[in-house]
């Protein structure tokens, strides 16, 4: 890993002081997926539970020279069977984070956001990208950009509070979130302004908590500091943020991917929300992605851990 890559590297450095985290891993019955999940166990970032058809996992594993012993596979049929199967492994406990394999993201979701058997919480499910952009001085959180499509106000704060809580896991030290929009003023025209106004005052009143909440804030005031001054917004969110809450998912697609493309960043993926954290890769992302998402897997199944061991 070159200094790109440093602060993804970071992240799975602080994983080395943590055991591997038990991970069902969901149909990986393609080359990238299988290969991602026994590099992250290699690494010591999961304890993989490989669940599917088996004889397709073990024909992957021999056409790409993956060595799978010692690894624990459950043999379920086809790519549904081994999502429900997957789930049930994490309500008995056995696996404490789910890893997307070669099966549609609407076949895993559709298993862990089922009502009887499902992994609901009272938190909305929602997907935050960890971004690595180059010259950018922090790793960016940017949500939701793949699982809500038009959040509501009361949606916003479900997604809010899991990506503050994902910087908590990721121990920022400040979690600093700019709401963003078109504009940094509030236009009753444009609804994502007045939503984001509506956020920041349900911090004010402690609805929503743990970070520095600022918004409306556009693209370039929430993360320059100059184009904040030129602007004279006075905030400790401007020029700062190191997250970032999007109107919607397709703004917050066409950021993520316009920063992937254009700037050559890097996006690891989890979905928050559900009893345990979902690594939701894409068949496009690279080793060092899928590790990266990994990581950061471990570190909310951590900061899980030791919530319920204060909870008590």
């Amino acid at each position: 890993m070159d200094a790109k890559h440093a602060k993804y590297r970071h992240l799975i450095d602080v994983c080395k002081s943590i055991p591997p985290t038990p991970t069902a891993v969901v149909h990986p019955c393609d080359h990238s997926s299988l290969e991602g999940a026994i590099e992250a166990a290699k690494l010591g970032l999961i304890a993989p539970i490989l669940v599917g058809p088996a004889e397709r996992i073990n024909k992957v594993a021999a056409a790409n020279n993956i060595d799978l012993t010692g690894v624990h596979i459950v043999d379920a049929p086809h790519s549904v069977a081994a999502a429900a199967m997957a789930v049930q492994l994490v309500r008995e406990g056995q696996a404490e984070a789910l890893m997307k394999g070669s099966l549609h993201t609407d076949e895993l979701m559709g298993a862990v956001i089922r009502r009887d058997t499902g992994l609901r919480t009272a938190r909305r499910v929602s997907h935050c990208f960890v971004m690595d952009v180059p010259g950018y001085e922090h790793a960016l959180i940017i949500t939701d950009a793949a699982v809500n499509i038009a959040p509501t106000l009361e949606e916003k704060v479900d997604i809010l509070q899991n990506a503050i809580d994902l910087g908590h896991a990721l121990n920022m030290q400040e979690v600093r979130v700019a709401i963003l929009s078109a504009m940094e003023t509030v236009n009753p025209k444009v609804p994502s302004t007045v939503e984001a106004a509506a956020l920041c005052k349900m911090v004010d009143r402690h609805q929503i908590t743990g970070a520095l909440v600022d918004g409306p804030l556009a693209l370039d005031n929430a993360i320059d500091l100059e184009a904040a001054k030129i602007k004279q917004i006075d905030s400790p969110v401007a020029g700062r943020a190191n997250v970032l809450l999007v109107p919607d998912l397709e703004a917050g697609n066409m950021l993520a991917k316009s920063l992937s493309f254009l700037a050559g960043a890097d996006a690891a993926g989890i979905v928050l929300g559900a009893r345990v954290p979902i690594i939701l890769t894409s068949r496009a992302d690279s080793i060092l992605t899928r590790l990266a998402s990994c990581a950061v897997a471990a570190l909310v199944a951590k900061a899980r851990r030791e919530n319920a061991k204060l909870l008590g």
